[in-house]
């Protein structure tokens, strides 16, 4: 069976001075990286990196032709690694990812990225309805604090409440640490 990491949108507009900066980012892109390395020492082939472009300025963040919407320098692609393109949080939708996938023989993938909530939930849920059998690095993820009405969630309880949803069912979630020791 072939293994591809996803990495998910780790780009300039979720770090510190960004246009929607996240609860530490800076954590989970360093753990991101340590995975990445794994991948490009042991499945250098099966490395996608998907980048989310916003359709629309009403997004505010991931602005075309920015340095926001750039790759973070943590994770910088190198030359022979596959980009992905998206303008939907679902790495999946109206992409090649799933085509790409399945050229290169890819049953299983390994998931990292940003944010926990919204592109790294819809990007496993699609994987797994696309049959992938998929792996979630959690501590290589990133969400950021949210409202409604007059509640605030922490991004701690954000990320752990999408975590433990997609576990199980939906994913493996494992930390970096047991992906690196397990591999």
């Amino acid at each position: 069976m072939s293994t591809a990491l996803i990495i998910v949108d780790i780009q300039n507009d979720y770090f510190p001075n960004g246009k929607m900066e996240l609860s530490n980012p800076d954590k989970a892109a360093a753990n991101a990286a340590k995975v990445l390395d794994w991948f490009r020492q042991n499945n250098k082939d099966h490395i996608f990196h998907v980048q989310h472009i916003a359709s629309s300025p009403e997004l505010g963040f991931f602005l075309p032709n920015t340095e926001g919407a750039e790759i973070h320098e943590t994770v910088q692609p190198v030359e022979h690694e596959n980009m992905i393109e998206k303008n939907f949080p679902n790495s999946f939708l109206k992409t090649e990812l799933e085509s790409k996938l399945r050229a290169k023989g890819v049953t299983k993938v390994v998931v990292v990225g940003m944010m926990t909530h919204m592109c790294i939930d819809a990007t496993v849920r699609a994987a797994v309805d696309l049959g992938f059998e998929t792996t979630l690095i959690e501590d290589a993820c990133a969400t950021r604090h949210l409202s409604y009405q007059d509640k605030v969630v922490s991004a701690e309880q954000v990320h752990y409440a999408f975590v433990s949803a997609l576990n199980g069912v939906y994913a493996n979630v494992i930390s970096t640490e047991d992906f690196l020791e397990r591999n």
